[in-house]
């Protein structure tokens, strides 16, 4: 929730403070909460539009915190990483960060074992696709949301080449699914989760090419490690993830940027990212992030 929420807040601080536009992008890859703001982009909403928008889709009713307790502890990770943390506190942070960095045999091998040790979640996702399906018609060759299925453990881009066939609802509802919260979702008789199981950016996965220029907005690098929050210790195997990832487009000839939350939106943000509360504070905390990031790019320019 937070994570979409400071994603679309920093990109409408980007235009606002008079850098991009990022619907004008050529690709977009959504992971999880990015793909849901990687749809809206790819079927034209502005960030800004976007934000003026009551609530959050799939959000609980007003007033209510969503999950709760050690629910949402387990809520604010990819459920397989939450399983590997578990078996060990933080020290397991490390197996994690190899898990995810590792080659497309063996990191499904891995997930599977992973996603396996997770309860499976029941909760629907369904008025999230609901509203995806408003905003976008369908995969235009622009748009790729990352998932993972969960009886292999491979991770699958849909709107790939070769990628199963689904609708823009069913992918960011897949990609959505956070294993032990919400309910698998069933596309052409296979069952897919998160794509953060895999990765929490899955940049390697762009078809990018020499010259390129790519963006990547990286919420849970907001995560800090903290005896009092377990969700604290995913965010250094999320940032070195996103480097190494950044690294391997970089050797492909494209240019990276990699954006995590700064300190107040890090501050702003908190360790419960599907906490509603906060959503106001991140949104703005965000939006100025955005400004401050045009400036600093028109600078540099």
């Amino acid at each position: 929730m937070l994570g979409e929420a400071w994603m679309t807040a920093l990109l409408a601080g980007v235009a606002e403070g008079g850098g991009f536009d990022a619907r004008e992008a050529s690709c977009f890859l959504g992971t999880s909460a990015g793909s849901i703001v990687a749809a809206s982009l790819a079927g034209g909403i502005a960030p800004g539009d976007r934000l003026e928008r009551e609530g959050t889709p799939a959000a609980p009713a007003a007033g209510e915190e969503w999950p709760a307790a050690a629910e949402a502890e387990r809520a604010s990770l990819p459920g397989a990483l939450a399983a590997a943390i578990q078996m060990g506190g933080s020290a397991a942070a490390p197996l994690a960060s190899f898990a995810l960095s590792s080659t497309a045999p063996g990191g499904a091998v891995v997930r599977r074992a992973m996603l396996r040790r997770v309860p499976e979640g029941t909760r629907s996702l369904a008025a999230l696709g609901q509203v995806v399906a408003m905003a976008t018609a369908g995969f235009d060759g622009r748009l790729l949301v990352s998932a993972v299925e969960l009886d292999s453990g491979r991770r699958v881009i849909f709107g790939a080449e070769g990628a199963p066939p689904a609708t823009v609802p069913q992918a960011v509802m897949a990609s959505c699914a956070i294993p032990g919260f919400f309910a698998p979702i069933e596309i052409g008789g296979r069952r897919y989760v998160d794509g953060g199981a895999w990765s929490p950016t899955n940049m390697d996965a762009l078809p990018v090419q020499s010259g390129e220029r790519v963006l990547c907005l990286n919420p849970t690098g907001s995560l800090r490690p903290s005896t009092r929050a377990l969700a604290g210790a995913f965010g250094p195997v999320s940032r070195t993830v996103s480097g190494s990832e950044a690294l391997a487009l970089r050797h492909r000839g494209a240019s990276v940027q990699t954006v995590n939350p700064d300190e107040a939106s890090t501050a702003a943000m908190g360790t419960n990212l599907m906490s509603r509360r906060r959503r106001a504070e991140v949104i703005d905390a965000g939006r100025a992030q955005g400004v401050r990031l045009a400036l600093s790019d028109a600078r540099a320019a």
